[in-house]
């Protein structure tokens, strides 16, 4: 097997022990939020952090959750106004963004707790599902941009495996909540941060623009 296919591998396995048991979405109390009128939009792949080694491709925007769901958001998620976009290069690194349209705003702002803190406790619930691996988080802090957004990472190494680092970004704006999700083989010392933020900013910001 060539090394491309053996990293692209690492990826995806990574993803798949990380998603077993993971949050239970808040439920929706009523409350009065006029509802857009158009689909949120998605990011396009040049808003994605640079990658040196090979240009971003992407597939259409589609309805539901991702076949594979996301690392650490996975389990109890809501089944109704979601859509997806999937990114990936050449090489290891990939990344999709999920986007929640909910019936109100403090639905999505329920929802967009939940997934904060099922990605939080995601290194925990990795450590315990796998003993022997290595497993840590990153909090690096939210960002202004419409009703907020909050950027996490994700270092996950099976025992005797490759390791993988991902980065989170949960945003709303009013009744939507997006997350964008960045992977790649690594650890979170080579994680693009900043451009992350940006991205994450930009996943955010137009949603509705």
């Amino acid at each position: 097997m060539n090394s491309t296919l053996v990293r692209r591998a690492a990826v995806t396995a990574m993803s798949t022990v990380a998603a077993t048991s993971l949050l239970a979405a808040g439920s929706a109390e009523a409350g009065a939020t006029a509802a857009p009128t158009a689909a949120p939009r998605f990011l396009a792949p040049k808003e994605l952090p640079p990658y040196p080694d090979s240009p971003w491709y992407a597939d259409r925007v589609k309805s539901g959750l991702p076949e594979g769901g996301t690392a650490c958001t996975l389990r109890g998620l809501p089944r109704k106004g979601v859509s997806h976009r999937s990114f990936w290069t050449e090489l290891d690194t990939n990344a999709q963004q999920v986007t929640f349209t909910t019936k109100n705003s403090k639905a999505a702002r329920d929802l967009a707790a939940e997934l904060r803190k099922s990605v939080r406790g995601c290194a925990a619930r990795f450590l315990a599902q796998n003993p022997g691996s290595q497993a840590d988080w990153k909090d690096f802090g939210g960002l202004a941009v419409e009703e907020g957004a909050h950027v996490y990472g994700v270092h996950v190494a099976p025992p005797e495996s490759e390791h993988n680092v991902r980065l989170y970004g949960i945003g709303r704006d009013g009744r939507t909540v997006t997350v964008v999700e960045w992977g790649q083989m690594g650890t979170l010392d080579q994680i693009p941060l900043k451009a992350f933020k940006k991205t994450t900013r930009t996943a955010v910001n137009k949603l509705y623009r």
